[in-house]
């Protein structure tokens, strides 16, 4: 078959290589391949813009990795794993023991300084609260505020998924992002309970991942644009195009035609669209309205990624890999990682790496500032909560319009319903972060997926 994959993120790429056998075109509107996998290396600084690292309890990148050879480039994290939680201008370190949402350990809960003792009495609480009765797809701000309350969905909950999803916490879907919660409820009668049991089968987070072996977080040493690279070289015959942005799709009998600038245009057999879900919707405007429609109903939340440089001499003992911002604190910030800490060799000897992250489904005006502005406030927040009051020796904004997917109530339902109108339409699949996970793991899963489906349909 001859099969046009359009958008080259790593969806697209892991398409591209599964279907190398065929006839497969690469189309990219921007002038670069990888998407949101952007890796600088400046003055001995390794800067990742986009996502730092995957996780290993999805298997996908790691194997992916291996397979184009990248094994003995893949690290962990450094051992000391602690994140903190800013809370009333104050760095409180997680409980030792939490998974996802849910203490597992007793002392450490007791012991944070993150809660009062009423609040914890109301964390603890969970174990002896009915399951509630199925009513729809509850948004996950209130499934935590109902199991746990208030203070675990301000301090725990919605700080964790705004460095996750860039997301609202009470705008985002439970069934499309943690169902497990929702099943451990159903199962356990309560989040604390599930999560025990869960333990007792595996380790928690920071330990091995489920085979035992590897870290929880894992990344490529020398830059996660060697995946990327090795994904284009692995691919062989396919042919690439950059700068070839597509406008539409229609169909004609048994085979697709791209749409393509200056009225250019070209066939296909099978198609993958591997766009952000509004790329999409206007691909599929004539040949789908229906589908197209729903697409647009879903979201995306706009976010910048600041690195800093820093002579080591002029940063704070940095014991861990960072923090996130409790919400309702006042901060434009809603995270730093620490990342000479967290990843080794980021930094040159004697010097030191941030990164923080701006803008949210819950701020979308962060990224209406300049450049200038920007580290200027992230360094007057970085003042206030680390003490951190030198100037930089590099700084770099990257801003990332448009691209975090939102997950609303509904999700699930919106993507069956767009699944059963495209079923009219053969060989011709969506696939990427706007649909069935946004981490790397999850994408690359959808890429051969989407690679599988067109592979084995007639």
């Amino acid at each position: 078959m001859r099969v046009a994959v359009i958008g080259s993120g790593i969806t697209g790429l892991a398409a591209a290589y599964a279907l190398r056998d065929h006839e497969v075109i690469l189309l990219e509107r921007d002038g670069r391949l990888g998407g949101k996998i952007l890796t600088e290396r400046v003055d001995g600084f390794l800067l990742e813009a986009g996502p730092d690292s995957f996780l290993t309890t999805k298997p996908q990148a790691v194997e992916l990795s291996r397979a184009l050879g990248l094994g003995e480039q893949l690290i962990g994290t450094t051992p000391e794993r602690t994140v903190y939680v800013l809370w009333r201008d104050r760095l409180h370190p997680l409980p030792e023991g939490l998974m996802l949402i849910a203490p597992t350990r007793v002392l450490p809960l007791v012991r944070s300084s993150l809660f009062t003792l009423r609040e914890k009495v109301r964390i603890a609480a969970d174990l002896f609260l009915p399951a509630a009765a199925a009513d729809g797809d509850e948004p996950l701000a209130t499934f935590v505020r109902r199991r746990m309350g208030q203070a675990a969905l301000d301090r725990i909950a919605a700080p964790l998924l705004a460095g996750i999803y860039a997301a609202d916490a009470d705008r985002l879907s439970l069934q499309a992002t943690f169902p497990q919660l929702l099943e451990m409820e159903r199962r356990h009668g309560s989040l604390i309970s599930g999560m025990l049991a869960q333990r007792r089968g595996r380790a928690g987070p920071g330990a091995p991942s489920a085979d035992g072996r590897l870290p929880l977080f894992m990344t490529i040493r020398d830059g996660l644009d060697l995946l990327v690279d090795r994904l284009r070289e692995a691919a062989g015959g396919v042919e690439v195009r950059t700068g070839a942005a597509v406008a539409a799709l229609s169909r004609e009998g048994a085979s697709y035609t791209l749409h393509l600038g200056a009225g250019a245009a070209l066939r296909a057999d099978a198609v993958v669209c591997a766009t952000p879900a509004f790329a999409a919707a206007d691909l599929l405007s004539r040949l789908a309205p229906e589908a197209a429609a729903l697409l647009r109903q879903i979201p995306y939340a706009s976010t910048a990624t600041i690195s800093l440089g820093y002579r080591r001499e002029d940063l704070p003992p940095l014991v861990g890999h960072g923090f996130v911002v409790a919400r309702g604190e006042g901060y434009r910030l809603t995270a730093c990682t620490w990342t000479s800490m967290k990843w080794p060799a980021r930094a040159p000897e004697g010097f030191g790496l941030l990164r923080a992250y701006v803008g949210s489904a819950a701020d979308p005006e962060a990224l209406e500032r300049s450049d200038e502005e920007i580290v200027a406030l992230v360094r007057e927040e970085l003042a206030r909560a680390m003490g951190v009051s030198a100037s930089p020796v590099l700084t770099r904004v990257v801003r990332w319009p448009c691209s975090m997917p939102q997950y609303l109530p509904g999700h699930l339902d919106r993507l069956r319903e767009i699944s059963r109108i495209l079923s009219g339409h053969p060989r011709l699949v969506l696939a990427g972060a706007g649909y069935g996970g946004i981490g790397l793991p999850d994408c690359i899963r959808q890429g051969v997926a989407a690679a599988a489906r067109i592979s084995t349909t007639g």
